[in-house]
């Protein structure tokens, strides 16, 4: 698979400091330490293109990347860090700035096409990630499972992990979300969310 052309394009709170909403714009968020820099390198193609750490909430900013085509297309689009939420070692009035500003984003970004929700394959069903999952349902925002790590355990259990997911989405959600199971280190899922990205670009009109 071929690697992509992605450079960073800066970092900010408001809207202000955002690039022009002119490109169709994939967010990807998760709780601290969820994997979210390595997947995003992965899936362009690009070491080092977001910063990956082991400290969790060193993404404090939406950071904007844009990124110059997927596996079949060149056409350019444009990929959001969000600050991880769940764990983070700084103050209070600190995280809940960062809450302020991720909903403001995901509310208000016009360009928006597809949040990407990233979730540790390893672990039950998280608290934060499910009251995420539910509030982006409540506000009609267009979202996608990602589920990561996959590599860390052994397909059957990665199943089953799944499965448990979708049973617990089952109870309240009549039709789930799309999901996609990923590994940054051995790349799998990459050529399926790229195809899901192309597909979503060839329908996005600039508004």
């Amino acid at each position: 698979m071929r690697n992509l052309r992605a450079e960073h394009l800066g970092s900010g709170r408001e809207a202000a400091h955002w690039p022009k909403p002119t490109l169709p714009e994939y967010a990807f968020i998760g709780r601290s330490n969820v994997g979210k820099s390595s997947l995003i390198n992965m899936l362009c193609g690009v070491d080092k293109l977001a910063r990956v750490s082991n400290t969790p909430g060193r993404t404090r900013l939406v950071e904007h990347f844009q990124v110059a085509g997927t596996l079949t297309t060149d056409g350019p689009w444009l990929l959001a860090d969000l600050p991880g939420y769940g764990f983070a070692r700084v103050a209070r009035t600190e995280r809940e700035a960062w809450q302020r500003m991720v909903r403001t984003y995901l509310r208000e970004r016009p360009n928006l096409q597809c949040v990407f929700l990233l979730v540790d394959v390893r672990l039950d069903p998280q608290r934060s990630d499910l009251d995420m999952i539910q509030w982006l349902g409540e506000e009609a925002i267009p979202f996608a499972i990602v589920f990561t790590k996959s590599d860390k355990l052994s397909p059957p259990k990665v199943q089953a992990s799944v499965a448990v997911f979708r049973r617990l989405l089952k109870r309240t959600w009549n039709e789930l979300p799309t999901m996609f199971i990923t590994s940054a280190d051995t790349r799998e899922g990459r050529g399926t969310l790229l195809e899901f990205i192309d597909q979503v670009n060839a329908d996005f009109r600039a508004t």
